[in-house]
């Protein structure tokens, strides 16, 4: 009798083993990134950042008590093949997906998704979802960038700009931006005298570099990133430009413009956003979190850069989701979760989804303008947020 009690009381507990193993089994969080190609150095600053995330959200409990953990597909730099990356997931069933990080792969992924979802949450602050749509977007609107940039040409006299930038959607949208901040009052009195413009597999570029400066320019917007960034500084002091230079935020990574000590000077600058800078942000909620992401950035081994902003905020608000909504959430849940969010304050601002629709955040009173410093291997502020120029 004693035996048969013992094996019926064995028998429901392995029948309970298959259950809690499944319990334990982590939630997984899909992300398309270009872990090779020319877009592969902020991949991996945003993978590492979404380890810092992952870490912190299962030491704090998880979803409901379930680990989550990140999958990723590489896009490989290539929209053809982010297209393919994300139909892999899409098979997958699953709600959401995080990435791409550039304007191209984030376009070609957000037709796929428009209508039906899954929820896509870009790190490219270049792009531009439609009201309503299941596609969300990293950061600050470009167009913010050049509004604080233009307020820092303005106060500091630098009235005559020139603007070189890539052939492809990047470029285009960096310049369509420039064009509409000229007509803010921040630039009032300011003029581009020049206009360049190369293809991103070109090896050189000293030939628009010698007409911008024969142009007597004070100042060049030169919106490129990555592997072009570096031709670009290679073909300025190629011809001797020294004017100072306004580049993309995209290339605010330690480990990028390192590599360039030889030959980048000390005349570059760049729109930076909150968590790129905590020295700029007065006491408050917003320089809280900031100070809390840089600690659990150093205790990762990590020296936070722009790629680990991009990534950052997003993964937490997705998170914050499912917290709310369970594992089970399908993406439209997801979706008018995210529209509804409201006060929640992460790295780079405080977040309403109703003020800014599909970002969040927004407004140039966030920007930054910041200068590398070769010396020192890091940035320093010129402004304070909004662009007005230190004193």
């Amino acid at each position: 009798m004693i035996h048969r009690v013992l094996v019926c009381v064995l028998s429901v507990c392995l029948a309970f083993v298959p259950f809690a193993s499944r319990a334990a089994d982590p939630y997984e969080i899909n992300v398309v990134l270009p872990l090779t190609g020319a877009a592969a150095f902020l991949a991996k600053e945003e993978v590492a950042s979404l380890g810092v995330v992952e870490k912190q959200v299962n030491a704090s409990g998880g979803i409901k008590g379930q680990p989550i953990k990140f999958v990723y597909f590489d896009d490989q730099s290539n929209p053809q093949q982010a297209v393919v990356m994300l139909n892999q997931v899409i098979a997958k069933h699953a709600p959401i997906v995080l990435g791409s990080t550039i304007v191209a792969m984030c376009n070609a992924m957000a037709a796929l998704v428009k209508d039906n979802g899954p929820v896509m949450y870009c790190f490219s602050p270049g792009n531009y979802p439609p009201l309503g749509s299941y596609e969300f977007v990293a950061s600050y609107p470009i167009a913010d960038y050049f509004v604080g940039a233009m307020r820092y040409f303005h106060d500091k006299r630098l009235t005559r700009i020139a603007f070189i930038g890539s052939t492809d959607a990047t470029g285009q949208d960096g310049e369509n931006n420039v064009n509409a901040s000229l007509q803010t009052p921040q630039a009032k009195g300011i003029e581009v005298v020049e206009r360049e413009h190369f293809n991103p597999t070109d090896l050189t570029m000293t030939a628009q570099l010698a007409r911008i400066k024969a142009s007597n320019a004070q100042v060049l917007i030169a919106w490129v990133s990555g592997t072009g960034f570096g031709t670009l500084l290679h073909s300025m002091s190629e011809v001797g430009l020294t004017i100072p230079t306004l580049a993309s935020s995209a290339n605010l990574v330690y480990a990028q413009l390192d590599s360039y000590k030889g030959f980048i000077g000390n005349n570059i600058i760049f729109p930076a956003v909150p968590g790129d800078d905590l020295d700029s942000i007065p006491r408050g909620h917003l320089r809280d979190a900031v100070a809390s992401y840089m600690t659990a950035m150093k205790a990762a081994g990590i020296r936070p850069d722009q790629g680990h902003t991009l990534s950052y905020d997003p993964a937490l608000l997705v998170v914050e989701a499912l917290r709310k909504l369970g594992t089970s959430a399908t993406s439209t849940q997801i979706r008018d979760y995210l529209m509804s969010v409201k006060g929640w304050t992460g790295i780079n601002g405080t977040y309403d989804f109703a003020k800014y629709p599909q970002r969040g955040i927004g407004g140039s009173d966030g920007i930054v303008i910041v200068r590398w410093d070769t010396d020192k291997g890091t940035w320093v502020p010129l402004s304070t947020p909004g662009g007005a120029p230190l004193k």
